[in-house]
């Protein structure tokens, strides 16, 4: 059998998340301790004890999710877990992925993501960005009714999840105009997502330049586990081809489909999602029912991957 990690994005957040590991494993708490200090705030106090607001905005989320992503693979190491063929993350998500694959250090990417959550949300002012989830139309018919709803703003297809399954965001107005227009096509659902950023779509062109600027501050070194990018499906040893990647991820669809349809070409037939939740393992059901997903958050489903993967 061959295994591929993944690691999960923005919207697997919650209050308590990893707190069996937590108390269990000391290297969680030294991980929190680094990811602190950087910070500047205590993040596992925040996400323990803190409200969900507080954990919900985007320069919060996204250093804590590549936190417990990061714990919960160094504890599947700890523990004797298979090394996989190839690593991926959904959108920030990647950022994990080339942290677990010893591509970029911890300390470095939580200050990375951090200010990518900062630029995020500075570049479209809160209120006038929106997401919005589209289910049961292809992929094609949610990119054309895009096209059409957009009347010179900006809205597009930028989460290709799982057959049926496509996220659109941009500017709210023609995000609605879009939802109104994929409705009347035969979408089964078609509704706005709790979030304010219009993440992977062309409103994010300025705060994608800044990021490239302070990518360009952080080593890379080549990942001793291949990394496949949102961007194109490819993994890359080069660090500059790495800072390209994030960069232009930030602006461009993440074809998750096309991902895990191309660990399968590479032999790959079990997947681990390492972080909180199990979103990835059900999208993963749904694009191959013959891959095997499991996901590892607590010692239960530890127990239960290191058994099965």
């Amino acid at each position: 059998m061959s295994l591929a990690i993944v690691f999960p994005g923005q919207g697997s957040q919650s209050i308590g998340m990893l707190k069996s590991f937590y108390d269990d494993y000391e290297l969680a708490q030294d991980a929190f301790a680094q990811a602190s200090a950087v910070l500047d705030y205590d993040l596992w106090k925040l996400i323990s004890a803190g409200e969900a607001d507080a954990l919900n905005r985007t320069e919060v989320t996204q250093p804590a999710m590549l936190t417990v992503g990061y714990i919960s693979w160094m504890i599947w190491q700890q523990n004797g877990g298979k090394t996989p063929v190839c690593m991926a993350g959904h959108s920030l998500g990647e950022y994990t992925a080339l942290v677990c694959s010893g591509a970029i250090q911890f300390e470095d990417a939580i200050g990375l993501v951090a200010e990518r959550g900062r630029l995020m949300q500075q570049a479209v002012p809160e209120g006038e960005g929106a997401m919005a989830a589209i289910l049961g139309l292809d992929d094609e018919r949610v990119i054309t009714a895009c096209r059409d709803a957009a009347q010179g703003e900006v809205v597009a297809a930028v989460n290709f999840n799982s057959p049926g399954q496509v996220v659109i965001a941009g500017q709210k107005t023609a995000v609605q105009r879009a939802i109104d227009l994929l409705k009347e096509t035969g979408a089964k659902r078609a509704l706005m997502l709790p979030v304010s950023v219009p993440s992977h779509c062309q409103l994010m062109m300025s705060a994608a330049q800044q990021l490239g600027e302070k990518l360009n501050t952080i080593e890379i070194q080549e990942p001793a586990i291949p990394v496949l990018h949102n961007v194109d499906v490819h993994s890359h040893s080069n660090g500059d081809d790495i800072r390209q990647a994030l960069q232009q991820q930030l602006y461009n669809p993440v074809r998750w489909v096309d991902t895990i349809e191309t660990m399968k070409t590479q032999g790959v037939d079990s997947i681990v999602e390492c972080g909180p939740g199990k979103v990835l393992v059900g999208l993963c059901k749904r694009i191959d029912k013959n891959i095997k997903a499991m996901p590892v958050f607590d010692p239960d489903s530890l127990t239960a991957a290191l058994a099965d993967a």
